[in-house]
């Protein structure tokens, strides 16, 4: 007689395990935006200059970018949820170093480890795709992302009545402990996934040159807005940074197990995801930079000579809308597809953006308009992830959203140092105060960047494994 032996039904992500992931993503979004809001009472306290100031505000994302990529490789070979619970490990031992620094160099070495952090995100991407069914994930996906988004908008409200009522300390405490918390959850509650069984070194003349590029094209951008005081060194890095991608494209290409797969980059749906990306964040941070700024302008001018708490009031509308951009985008991609879906944001972005070029003179203009921004940005962005989460192969999801998430960054840094460089060069000479000018330029800038993108979105369905 013959033994009919029913196979396992495949395991499945509880929605437990998917809020988890979600309060995780939130509680690092907090953790990593709790320095720029408190910058000005950071320099105060710890004595430090402009520069080191500066240093402070990038160091997280020179290290995010650089893990992001090596987390979603090894998420891709080794397991996420075994990689995703040692990275957290590394980011809360850096928000209780942070936490407990009584320096400048210990709160560096603490924003160093919790840099880390961004690594989540792909590994998170990965084992929603490993555990539901194409549908539902991404609609995960849109959860996590837009709970990254939305704790990254909170962590930027609450900063300053915490430092101030409370101390620098649990600045750093409060979410760090939220994070740790998240992290047990999600270890319990979360699938063991097994390794891909891949024997493959991790790629390390790759990384380092990654890294080399990486940290140059920061170093460019720190340097933006004194373009003018320092052209000789903004060309010496240049011509560094085109020495390092040439050399990065030719290790690549010849290593057996590449860190970053190239021929996968040049996919179509692939690498215009990450121009999209790049333009749309870019628009996003400029918008970031600057409606605060002027809200900061004195009442006595073009401003609204408005006060910390006010500027965290007015900004509460566009936190919400960042809160439900991602789960409402990864529904909209799912129904509509990603394609006309990013085109929607687009549109309303880049019409939003030069609309505040010339109508900004009340203060319901700036609210309405950076949450009309938040919103179209949140779910372009969402919409990207979910389109490169979904294009590739399991085996290739942690790489390929990873960059996703470096382009990201990239693209925050490269408008926020925009954006500095015009409030710069239309501030004159013993002026405290930049033109209304500088302003209307950043906004036109930006908005003509985000739209720009729109001529890549039609490649956004070419070459891609459905």
């Amino acid at each position: 007689m013959t033994t009919i032996t029913t196979p396992a039904p495949p395991v499945r992500m509880r929605r437990a395990a998917v809020w988890a992931l979600g309060a995780l993503a939130a509680a690092t979004g907090t953790l990593e935006s709790v320095v720029t809001p408190t910058l000005p009472l950071l320099q105060r306290e710890l004595s430090m200059s402009r520069a080191e100031g500066a240093l402070l505000s990038v160091a997280m994302l020179i290290t995010g970018a650089l893990v992001a990529p090596v987390a979603g490789s090894l998420g891709d070979r080794h397991g996420g949820k075994r990689v995703m619970v040692r990275l957290m490990a590394v980011v809360c031992a850096g928000g209780l170093v942070s936490a407990l620094a009584p320096g400048l160099p210990v709160l560096l070495l603490g924003q160093v480890l919790q840099g880390a952090m961004v690594g989540a995100m792909p590994l998170s991407f990965i084992l929603v795709r490993k555990y539901l069914p194409a549908g539902e994930s991404q609609v995960a996906i849109g959860v996590v992302s837009g709970l990254f988004v939305g704790g990254g908008m909170l962590g930027t409200l609450i900063a300053g009545p915490v430092a101030e009522g409370l101390s620098r300390h649990w600045l750093f405490a409060i979410p760090t402990s939220v994070v740790a918390a998240a992290t047990l959850c999600v270890r319990r509650l979360m699938p063991e996934d097994a390794p891909a069984g891949s024997d493959a070194r991790i790629d390390w003349p790759g990384l380092v040159l990654l890294s080399g590029i990486l940290l140059t094209l920061m170093l460019g951008l720190s340097m933006a807005p004194e373009v003018g005081a320092r052209p000789l060194a903004l060309g010496a890095l240049a011509l560094l940074l085109a020495a390092l991608v040439s050399g990065w494209v030719r290790v690549e290409r010849r290593s057996p197990a590449p860190m970053v797969d190239l021929s996968l980059v040049a996919r179509p749906g692939i690498w215009s995801a990450y121009v999209i990306t790049f333009a749309v964040c870019v628009g996003t941070a400029v918008s970031m930079y600057l409606v605060p700024q002027l809200f900061d302008v004195s009442a006595d001018g073009y401003g609204f000579g408005a006060s910390s708490t006010d500027i965290g009031r007015y900004l509460l509308p566009g936190t919400v809308a960042a809160a439900v951009s991602g789960p409402l985008g990864g529904v909209a991609a799912r129904r509509f597809g990603a394609s006309a879906v990013v085109a929607a944001g687009i549109a309303v972005m880049s019409a939003t953006l030069v609309a505040l070029a010339f109508v900004h003179g009340e203060v319901w203009h700036l609210v309405v308009g950076k949450a009309l921004i938040a919103l179209a940005s949140g779910v372009c962005v969402t919409a990207m992830v979910v389109r490169t989460a979904t294009s590739v192969g399991h085996g290739d999801t942690g790489t390929a959203t990873s960059l996703v998430l470096v382009t990201r960054v990239v693209g925050f840094a490269a408008g926020a140092q925009i954006s500095g460089a015009f409030l710069t060069a239309g501030t004159g000479p013993g002026a405290d105060v930049p033109a209304e000018s500088a302003f209307v330029t950043g906004f036109l800038v930006a908005g003509v960047v985000t739209a720009l993108s729109l001529f890549v979105v039609r490649t956004l369905s070419k070459g891609d494994k459905e």
